[in-house]
């Protein structure tokens, strides 16, 4: 195979998976915030907070990838 096409391969895998972080990240942002409010009994507080930083996250690789799309 070659190189270019490796590269390219590569490449489709990683952008195709972006979307898959994304939603992880706002997935576990979630959970930890439900999982804290029940452990303290806080409401729903914490899981709008961590929902933030999970949605952050999301658009931080969102970010990257960008930065690495520009890069090559």
């Amino acid at each position: 195979m070659k190189r270019e096409t490796r590269r390219a391969i590569r490449e489709l895998a990683y952008y195709s998976s972006l979307g898959f972080q994304v939603a992880l990240s706002i997935f576990i942002g979630l959970f930890i915030g439900v999982f804290l409010d029940n452990r303290f009994d806080t409401a729903p507080i914490l899981m709008f907070i961590f929902l933030g930083f999970g949605i952050a996250a999301g658009f931080r690789n969102i970010g990257l990838a960008i930065k690495k799309s520009r890069k090559l």
